[in-house]
């Protein structure tokens, strides 16, 4: 035991004398991490602080300084909830766009375009030209020898937008102007069905005029800026080139007549129309290539119904987006296209019944469109003279 005694109590200078240098180490070894540690931090604290300081000092001098009559809001609240700077104020401007009130009036860009941009250099200098105009073509590849020869028919003026039915695009690039053109593929999807999707009023409203085009068209006779022209000449909103009398026509209206530039109104077959001011002798143009002026878009788009995509039956109610319509729409004889009648799309239906797709349930779907169409339109307008009457007693 004495021996014990003696051997622990002989260790306790070797134990405190590698305690005192173990605590210095780690003193030392501390300091240096104090010293190098925080100022990380705090350059990464002062990054963010000049970021949001920018801005929260910006209300806070309007708080100061601002009118004194302003009305009181809350301040902003930050992300863990609690209060982001008690002395600034919150922005809630109520004639931004929906969903934008928060945001400062001068940051908000609620209308877009497809304009293409480079990847590299200042974003002031990435544009050349800023088309006028749009044209859109749905297309399959089958047709890309029209689509080419129709391509060409527009300047540089307008911006080339292909939605692509049959899924093939990189295909396209066997011709220069595909190279520079927009390219959308859904499959077994119409014209309609992309406009809807991709063609929304805020996203094109740098153009002033917008082509919404089938595939099959002829376009030897027609000229898109001598269009344009009379488009404006005329006053038209919506129009269309006439047809070519011989192929392709349905109606009277869109037939083309070789004495004059432009026509607004026609006769057809006896009962056919209620009122010469009223479709399909006046206010009418088809789905196959229709033409809108920017506001006139914005209305029609409006009008699509998500679920109803082949379109029959709009073209008997666009009228209802230009005033008087019966004076701003009509059909540019002068410039005139040829229908071919090549069911490209309808034709990737299921066929049935011995019918080719087109022949068979394509069309049926159509003419279903075409009645639902017409019953949700009389329904609304009806509805809404009814609260209409019922608020005027």
């Amino acid at each position: 035991m004495g021996i014990f005694t003696r051997s622990k109590v002989s260790r306790k200078p070797n134990e405190s004398m590698r305690l005192i240098i173990t605590t210095f180490v780690g003193v030392v070894f501390g300091f240096l991490i104090g010293v190098s540690f925080p100022t990380l931090s705090f350059t990464k604290l002062n990054l963010s602080s000049s970021i949001l300081t920018s801005i929260d000092f910006s209300y806070t001098q309007y708080k100061n300084s601002g009118p004194s009559n302003s009305t009181h809001v809350p301040p902003p609240i930050g992300n863990n909830g609690s209060s982001a700077n008690v002395t600034s104020k919150k922005i809630w401007v109520p004639s931004n766009p929906r969903g934008a009130e928060r945001l400062a009036p001068g940051i908000v860009r609620a209308e877009s375009d497809l304009y293409l941009r480079r990847l590299w250099g200042k974003p002031s200098e990435d544009l050349t030209s800023t088309p006028k105009y749009l044209v859109t073509f749905t297309v399959g590849y089958n047709q890309r020898m029209n689509i080419d020869a129709a391509v060409k028919k527009f300047s540089g003026n307008f911006t080339i937008l292909l939605f692509h039915y049959d899924g093939r695009t990189t295909e396209w690039d066997e011709f220069e102007w595909s190279k520079q053109a927009i390219h959308v593929s859904v499959r077994r999807q119409t014209k309609w069905w992309y406009a809807k999707r991709f063609l929304h009023p805020d996203i094109i409203a740098p153009y002033d005029y917008i082509f919404i085009w089938d595939e099959d068209l002829g376009v030897e006779h027609f000229n898109a800026e001598e269009y344009i022209k009379l488009v404006r000449k005329y006053g038209l909103e919506i129009s269309q080139p006439g047809l070519e009398p011989n192929k392709g026509l349905t109606w009277q209206m869109t037939k083309r007549r070789g004495d004059r530039e432009v026509h607004k109104e026609t006769e057809e077959k006896p009962g056919w129309c209620n009122h010469p001011h009223l479709p399909p002798c006046a206010a009418f143009v088809e789905i196959m290539a229709p033409v809108f002026s920017r506001d006139a878009w914005r209305c029609v788009w409006h009008m699509i119904q998500n679920d109803l995509v082949h379109g029959w039956g709009l073209d008997f109610a666009l009228r209802k987006c230009v005033e008087p319509a019966h004076e701003k729409i009509g059909v540019v004889d002068s410039q005139w296209i040829v229908h071919q009648s090549v069911p490209s799309l309808g034709n990737q239906g299921e066929a049935q019944n011995g019918k080719a797709a087109w022949q068979g349930v394509v069309r049926e779907r159509c003419k279903k469109e075409w009645t639902v169409f017409q019953t949700r339109f009389s329904r609304a307008e009806k509805a809404y003279l009814k609260e209409l009457n019922s608020t005027s007693h």
